[in-house]
């Protein structure tokens, strides 16, 4: 039997320029094979469809947590038997899988996404999801890298070659054009990319009137906020909206794994330090927006999601649940709305997270240095 939970208000995104519109939440779908069994992913969807949540995202590579070459297409495979069960429902959501990048040997060999790729994976795609058409497919990161997952300060792009890149750009969405003819895929987008890729794929998609890219999937939230620079002001001005990857930043800004502890079944079991999240800075973050959530009276959950909502450039958050259980309170966050000052206080608190951790990191003679420094240009300001 199903949670129960009120009826959700549906609240419509634009999903890009495309004219079609999707729920501000996106299931996603990357434990579905590993830590979700296959019955609880059909209560998930099955709950979400009677939600207001018409949005499912997948990719041909998942489930994660792990990734291993023996599931790779597994969780397609579980939502094709779904679809396959109810075909009537096929029309009432919108479904998006993603093509995987270069290096990833599970999956043709870590070959790079290439108009010969792109066919063979498209069609792969439909067969284990059971399904004729796809309405949003993605690339799932950059052949030439990407500065994501926490990469950024490394990320090198000096060894790139620009008329390779532009080649390939030109022929994928050359190959895409196809797709969409053929009836395959509707819309493309893009994922783990920067604003000078996405430019590129927009600027060529407008020269030669190919497919245009209408979302990035991106890692978004309140402990990663890389999306507000230069990506940001493209999203607005481009009409390409972002999915935000990771909103509740792992379960971090849950509180769960606040104190050194670690829940059963969660994916810290799995994977320690969730990726590079879990750090000394997250920590201070996480605590102070915990703070603020209480101080309002909502959920810390709630506060992440709806906080999401209010950014000018967001498509939809895609949350994940491990267990069907998980779902009612990430569903009710469309309930809430955060006022400009619950908006203003985050915005202090993360620039004195930001200052906080920096401090704790100098070394006590440095410190009082510093802030006699500071103390000095205050001064003279």
């Amino acid at each position: 039997m199903l949670p129960f939970i009120k009826r959700l208000r549906f609240i419509s995104k634009n999903l890009g320029q495309t004219g079609l519109k999707v729920s501000e939440l996106c299931l996603g779908t990357m434990t579905y094979g590993t830590q979700t069994s296959e019955a609880d992913a059909y209560k998930q969807i099955d709950l979400c469809l009677s939600n207001n949540i018409n949005f499912i995202d997948t990719a041909e590579m998942y489930p994660v947590n792990p990734i291993s070459a023996e599931t790779v297409g597994r969780s397609e495979e579980i939502i094709g038997r779904w679809i396959s069960a109810n075909k009537s429902r096929r029309s009432n959501f919108i479904l998006a899988t993603k093509h995987s990048g270069k290096g990833l040997s599970h999956v043709r060999n870590g070959a790079p996404i290439a108009k010969d790729t792109i066919q063979d994976a498209v069609e792969g795609s439909l067969k284990r999801l059971k399904t004729d058409y796809i309405d949003l497919y993605q690339f799932h990161w950059p052949n030439r890298g990407s500065y994501m997952f926490r990469q950024n300060w490394k990320y090198d792009p000096s060894k790139q070659d620009k008329k390779i890149t532009l080649e390939n750009m030109y022929e994928c969405l050359v190959t895409l054009q196809d797709q969409v003819k053929k009836g395959n895929i509707r819309h493309f987008g893009l994922s783990n990319e920067s604003a000078w890729g996405t430019a590129n794929w927009l600027r060529l998609s407008e020269q030669h009137n190919l497919p245009r890219v209408a979302t990035i999937q991106n890692e978004y939230s309140l402990l990663c906020r890389l999306y507000d620079t230069d990506l940001a002001e493209l999203s607005v001005n481009e009409g390409v909206g972002l999915m935000a990857f990771s909103p509740l930043a792992a379960g971090l800004l849950t509180g769960k794994y606040l104190d050194g502890n670690v829940p059963k079944n969660s994916r810290k079991l799995i994977n320690k330090d969730l990726s590079g999240r879990d750090n000394a800075r997250s920590e201070v973050a996480v605590r102070s927006y915990l703070s603020i959530a209480e101080e309002f009276g909502i959920q810390p959950i709630h506060l992440a999601l709806a906080w999401c909502r209010t950014r000018p450039f967001m498509c939809s958050s895609i949350f994940g649940a491990t267990s069907v259980d998980q779902l009612p309170v990430i569903l009710e966050s469309v309930h809430i709305d955060l006022n400009e000052e619950c908006l203003d206080l985050i915005n202090e608190t993360r620039a004195i997270c930001r200052v906080s951790v920096f401090l704790k990191a100098i070394p006590t003679a440095k410190l009082r240095c510093l802030k006699s420094a500071i103390t000095h240009s205050v001064a003279n300001i």
